[in-house]
């Protein structure tokens, strides 16, 4: 609500569960000049395009792509070989190369790659058998011999009939959502334009499910993608600092996936005008993802905010943030015999500022912020109802509620006031080119 001002721009990404922070919200932004881009994984219809193929530029952003896919779709699975995943890493570096610097911009995408893994037969009782991938690759090998993409296919062609074809299944298990339809569809070609959010006031929705990840490592690709690419425009465009100021509202940080390398993230984008607000529900969520690096992600944040909450290990750590307060204690003291004496005993102590047992009965309505520099206070949360431009919400109105189905129409509706051409197009004419019957 807040859209902030012309002298200081800011464009928002929003993790959005359940897309209702756009339906709330979508026509304020519109009405303060925003763009609006949405990316829409519980229904595709309801999406724009994103293709992480786009921002492929050079041979270090197909390495990131390749690690950013396998860190978020290796399932629940513990520990294993880690030859299997490297070796994976090989085939789809090659892959995605060869598409990359050799496709046409059209075919740049998943579902070339998963034709690619579909024409990889492999024959375990004859070596010398030759797919149509490993023929391109050959073709291409006799043009440019050091290409990137032949390197790499070479190191996976080491690997026997067997290997080969356990890796190529790996694979197909792996990149098995792409083959449904509307994923395919959805990453065909690109529409939300991530390298300009630094340039111009745009509003980007992430909208993903809460309850089901299957579709997930997606938001976590888009992420990785946008950090990336926005710093490298940073520095080689605007010489450090991008124009509007780009804030990650991460909602669900902890549902998205892993983002590759976020602990320095952190500390690097604030630099580059990009910030980053991490919501989790505890920050044992955090841990479980991403280890030992959990505590330099906190550390890397100046604000920490807390809602309320009952997770033992968030309560404990807080409680130690907060630090103790001093407390004045007394005793007295009768003692009964031949004669009655009395005593009274003054004491300083420390006490926690807040236990852990107070930290988990918080008022709803109280929030604790702790800020760089400034001791923790406790505080109100704010009362959305009483902002200027809450009236303008979907909440405030139900006239401007955003409706995503028509926004994202591709068809026309000229205004009455607006000039345009009509033309007629008969089409029972026969093309006299036709082929004679």
């Amino acid at each position: 609500m807040q859209c902030t001002s012309k002298t200081y721009p800011v464009s928002f990404v929003v993790t959005d569960p359940k897309g209702d922070i756009v339906i709330n919200a979508g026509k304020l932004l519109q009405r303060n000049g925003y763009r609006i881009k949405i990316f829409n994984t519980i229904n595709f219809k309801k999406s724009m395009r994103y293709n992480p193929f786009t921002y492929i530029h050079s041979e270090k952003d197909i390495l990131k792509l390749v690690t950013t896919l396998i860190a978020n779709t290796k399932g629940e699975q513990k520990g294993g070989d880690e030859f299997w995943t490297k070796a994976e890493t090989l085939l789809y570096c090659a892959l995605i190369g060869f598409i990359h610097y050799e496709a046409p911009v059209e075919e740049q995408n998943f579902a070339t790659l998963i034709e690619f893994i579909n024409a990889m037969e492999v024959r375990e009782d004859d070596e010398e058998f030759k797919n149509p991938v490993d023929l391109m690759f050959e073709e291409l090998e006799e043009r440019d011999p050091n290409h990137f993409a032949v390197r790499q296919y070479a190191k996976y062609r080491l690997a026997a009939g067997k290997t080969a074809k356990s890796i190529l299944v790996s694979c197909g298990a792996r990149l098995a959502p792409f083959d449904i339809a509307e994923v395919r569809d959805v990453t065909a070609y690109d529409e939300l334009e991530l390298d300009t959010l630094g340039d111009e006031k745009t509003a980007l929705f992430l909208i993903m499910s809460d309850t089901d990840d299957s579709f997930n490592f997606l938001i976590s690709l888009c992420y990785t993608q946008l950090f990336n690419l926005l710093c490298e425009k940073a520095d080689d465009v605007y010489g450090g600092r991008l124009p509007v100021h780009v804030r990650c509202l991460i909602d669900e940080c902890a549902n998205i996936g892993q983002i590759p390398r976020l602990e320095k993230l952190m500390a690097t984008i604030r630099s580059r005008e990009i910030s980053a607000c991490l919501v989790l529900q505890a920050q044992s969520q955090l841990k479980a993802i991403y280890k030992d690096n959990a505590d330099t992600i906190i550390g890397n944040c100046d604000c920490s905010i807390f809602l309320g909450g009952k997770e033992p290990s968030t309560l404990k750590d807080l409680s130690t943030a907060l630090g103790k307060e001093t407390i004045d204690t007394f005793n007295t003291g009768e003692s009964r015999g031949r004669e009655l004496s009395h005593s009274l005993n003054y004491q300083k102590l420390g006490k926690a500022l807040m236990d852990v047992d107070e930290l988990a009965v918080l008022d709803g309505g109280k929030c604790i912020l702790q800020l760089r520099g400034v001791r923790p206070f406790l505080s109100d949360k704010y009362d959305i109802t009483r902002h200027p431009n809450y009236k303008y919400l979907a909440d405030g109105d139900k006239k401007n509620t955003f409706d995503i189905t028509r926004f994202l129409s591709t068809r026309l509706k000229p205004k009455p006031s607006e000039v345009y051409d009509v033309y007629e197009v008969d089409v029972s004419e026969e093309d006299d080119t036709a082929a004679p019957e």
